[in-house]
């Protein structure tokens, strides 16, 4: 536990003290940011207090009594249920604001892991019990210079098999060779292995045609389409090194199978790259003026430009999520559509922008890009940002 930054960031945001707790590992981000061992048994309820000035007080069950030994601070202990409520009360006393691992109304559900009861419990104390998601980014998502090396230098990697991938495309056309999505997506994998990263189990979507309009598409043996003249193509891929810190970079690139895109395919991919455009100008502004910039503020401003073009309905999830050591990160999402994610865009966050139409039973466009905030401010587009289809011919 980095104390001393959790008391300086509680300071600075109003708030008495950050109350952790769990129950048979149900909050993984209290472990990590607290730096437990997340593989010991946790049969019985814990909690720990770190309060903005002061050490920490720390609850355990007396059968369970050195789950907390790792962390400072103050060790007080419960048997009985009516023990653990005193322990509790005690411990929250004079409180005006706890955060916990909740979200209002559920806005943010990725920190919302706090059950309804606990959060009425300790209400019931006194305090006023506030969300920590703007905490939990800070600790779990903000990337240091190493972070944000590793996110470039496996950009440079995941751009580089990109492109491989859609030459081994063009190269099967102009053969006249077979090459399906499964064949394509797999070689992905195999280039990740040989560089050293991982996708953790996941696939890259490799869709042809209708197969993209399904979002999150994988393709397999039993389902990949062949590729042929005259088909849309969209790749969508994302890995981080197998070493730490390991930072995920994940993009998605459209093609098209000859030199002649229709006049549709072009007009919705025109309109994706027109409102990820304007996405990233909105941040670049909102940054360089020094003013608050929220997550969902910028969902708002690329779903604004799709809805203009007469897309809106085929725009069906969030602009962009956050980025780390998972690919789905902790940190602010750019979404006000699947959920209101109000935080704020500070510098050391990585987050995607990816905007897509998808027209069922017909083709689908996204193009991602990843948008890091540098530690002066800046936001910065890791590798190159698609403007033109890729034509195979």
């Amino acid at each position: 536990m980095n104390l001393e930054a959790i008391q300086a960031a509680l300071t600075e945001a109003g708030i008495d003290g950050w109350l952790f707790c769990d129950f048979h590992h149900r909050d993984p981000m209290a472990y990590r940011i607290l730096g437990l061992d997340m593989s010991s048994m946790t049969t019985r309820r814990w909690f720990c207090l770190v309060p903005a000035k002061g050490q920490p007080i720390k609850l355990s069950h007396k059968v369970e009594p050195t789950k907390l030994s790792a962390l400072p601070g103050e060790q007080r202990y419960y048997l009985r249920w009516t023990e653990l409520h005193e322990e509790l009360k005690r411990m929250v006393s004079g409180m005006s604001r706890v955060a916990m691992q909740y979200s209002p109304m559920n806005q943010i559900p990725y920190v919302s892991v706090v059950d309804a009861g606990t959060v009425e419990l300790v209400r019931s104390f006194g305090p006023d019990v506030v969300t920590s998601a703007g905490l939990v980014q800070q600790f779990e998502a903000v990337l240091d210079d190493a972070g944000l090396a590793s996110h470039r230098e496996t950009g440079a990697i995941v751009q580089a098999v990109k492109d491989e991938a859609f030459a081994m495309m063009g190269d099967a056309l102009r053969a006249s060779r077979a090459v399906t999505e499964f064949e394509v997506k797999e070689f992905i994998l195999r280039r990740f292995a040989e560089e050293g990263l991982t996708a953790d189990g996941a696939c890259p979507i490799v869709g042809f045609n209708d197969h993209p309009a399904d979002p999150h598409f994988e393709p397999t043996e039993a389902n990949a389409y062949t590729l042929k003249r005259g088909d849309t193509i969209l790749v969508d891929l994302w890995a981080r090194r197998i070493d730490p810190p390991g930072v995920y970079y994940d993009v998605t690139w459209c093609g098209f199978a000859g030199n002649a895109p229709p006049a549709l395919y072009l007009e919705i991919f025109r309109t994706v790259c027109n409102a990820r455009d304007a996405a990233l100008d909105f941040v670049r502004g909102r940054l360089a003026a020094g003013e608050p910039c929220h997550g969902n503020e910028i969902d708002d401003v690329a779903r604004r430009v799709v809805e203009q073009a007469g897309h809106g309905d085929a725009f069906v999830h969030r602009t962009g999520h956050n980025i780390g050591l998972e690919v789905h990160g902790n940190g602010v999402n750019i979404d006000n559509l699947e959920t209101k994610d109000d935080r704020l865009v500070v510098p050391g966050i990585c987050f995607s922008i990816e905007p897509g139409i998808y027209l069922e039973g017909k083709m689908a466009v996204r193009s991602e890009i990843d948008v890091i905030v540098t530690h002066a401010g800046d936001a910065e587009v890791a590798g190159p940002i698609q403007q033109d289809l890729i034509l195979l011919d």
